[in-house]
């Protein structure tokens, strides 16, 4: 259930092949999930995390 929000609430947004953790963080709230479910759908839909707010993605 929870990908069908996520996935609605990244094509709402515009979302295709990129995120950045903020883009991120709105998506889980938005799709009222936890962040950890958006990287985990964005890991399986091969969508990279980039400008991450810890460094971990560039």
């Amino acid at each position: 259930m929870s990908d069908a929000k996520i996935k609605k609430a990244l094509q709402e947004a515009g979302i295709g092949e990129k995120i950045t953790c903020e883009q991120a963080f709105v998506i889980a709230e938005k799709a009222k999930v936890t962040r950890m479910a958006v990287g985990e759908y964005c890991t399986r839909n091969k969508i990279k995390i980039r400008a991450c707010q810890l460094g971990c993605f560039k």
